[in-house]
């Protein structure tokens, strides 16, 4: 078995699930056993801040939004790029936490890029895989920038990214022209 950690899964047409319409999961674990990751480009309309007040009253500079991870319930999770915080790293230079403490660290002192997300995306034993051969998900490996970039074109970014790859391959090509509409 291939592990995707620390690669996007680009939900396709073909998936007809609605927790997952044009999502993009970055893998946080995937083995023989199941997997887990997040949904990286589905913000909801509560800020971190205002989420972290209500539950600790304690002041917090974090102002972006809160991110719904998946269906699946579960504690608050954050991926980040602090590696003193770090529970797991998902790729160089991206980090997994969902300890209380470190939470409370990432979210009050907000000084590099982090989100947080309530619930998170998970599969059960060759779940993820029978999804993948039913044509549910593209993969592709994830970057760091990817993830903290811009989320309201992230799917359709990476949907034709993948998209280009699958036809360079096919013709064996080293390379696609930018506007193959000038050959």
């Amino acid at each position: 078995m291939h592990s995707l950690k620390g690669h996007f899964l680009v939900a396709t047409p073909e998936l007809g699930d609605p927790n997952f319409i044009r999502t993009v999961v970055l893998m946080i674990h995937h083995d023989a056993d199941g997997a887990f990751g997040v949904i990286v480009n589905r913000a909801t309309n509560r800020s971190v801040k205002e989420l972290w007040e209500h539950l600790t009253g304690k002041p917090c500079k974090a102002s972006q939004p809160l991110h719904i991870g998946g269906p699946v319930s579960g504690p608050l999770i954050a991926i980040h790029t602090r590696p003193d915080l770090a529970e797991l790293e998902v790729i160089p230079g991206l980090f997994f936490c969902a300890a209380r403490d470190k939470l409370e660290q990432l979210v009050e002192e907000a000084d590099q890029p982090f989100r947080l997300f309530i619930g998170h995306s998970g599969w059960g034993k060759g779940q993820l895989e029978r999804e993948l051969r039913e044509g549910a998900w593209l993969t592709l490996p994830a970057t760091v920038e990817d993830v903290f970039s811009e989320e309201s074109s992230l799917w359709r970014r990476l949907t034709y990214q993948v998209g280009r790859s699958i036809i360079r391959e096919a013709l064996r090509l080293p390379q696609l022209p930018l506007h193959a509409e000038l050959n």
